[in-house]
């Protein structure tokens, strides 16, 4: 079973120095109907002006995935950490038993565009902590390349819940196939481009929500740039 989101359903958020478009409800935008989907709680498309940012804030009991689409991120907690990352790099912050951090555009001149996910941890309590890591950007042509997933030893950044998160970047005409068990869900959102999922047709900022689909075939229309998260 396949249900699109379409991108021009989404609420839009505009604070000046944030667009946001939230999935799922979050802070002043609730929608009942949408509160989450599998693990999944939040997911946000963030713009953030030059310079701007979230400031010092606290967590517990979330795993939080920021993916950086365009411009840089700089993040600073109460664990110490101080880290800037740019496209081509994932962090994974679990809050476990809780941490406050900040978020800015490290940028004085350029936009910051990120995905910001939150899931739900496999055990609650835990100590809290932080990782950033690279993936290989020419490395998404074509694939399904992971990049977060509670899978040890295939190079990818850690995180406390059994799901795995694949970015690609498909060429027009190319196909691929994600395998998964029948209880799994998967989660797909079009960063650009387009695509079918196994006959469901997907355009820019579309969503699918997919559940019951062992074989799900991605045949991109034209050169597509995508997100897919298995998971409970």
């Amino acid at each position: 079973m396949i249900k699109v989101l379409p991108a021009a359903e989404r609420h839009e958020t505009d604070m000046g120095w944030l667009q946001s478009r939230p999935v799922y409800s979050f802070g002043g935008y609730q929608d009942p109907s949408r509160s989450g989907f599998g693990a999944m709680r939040v997911c946000n498309d963030d713009r953030l002006a030059p310079g701007k940012g979230f400031g010092a804030h606290p967590h517990s009991d979330m795993e939080i995935v920021s993916i950086v689409l365009e411009g840089e991120i700089r993040h600073e907690d109460s664990l110490g950490n101080n880290v800037t990352t740019s496209f081509g790099e994932v962090q994974v912050m679990s809050a476990g038993s809780g941490v406050i951090h900040t978020e800015f555009n490290a940028s004085s001149e350029t936009e910051l565009r990120l995905l910001q996910l939150w899931f739900m941890p496999d055990v609650r309590g835990k100590a809290p902590d932080y990782k950033a890591g690279a993936f290989s950007v020419e490395g998404l042509r074509n694939t399904l390349l992971p990049v977060v997933s509670s899978k040890a030893g295939d190079g990818t950044l850690p995180i406390g819940q059994d799901m795995t998160i694949f970015l690609s970047r498909l060429d027009a005409g190319g196909e691929l196939v994600h395998q998964s068990a029948a209880d799994r869900k998967q989660f797909l959102y079009v960063i650009e481009g387009s695509l079918n999922a196994s006959g469901t047709a997907l355009g820019a900022d579309d969503v699918a929500e997919i559940q019951r689909q062992e074989a799900l075939v991605l045949s991109a229309v034209s050169e597509t740039f995508f997100m897919l998260i298995d998971m409970p």
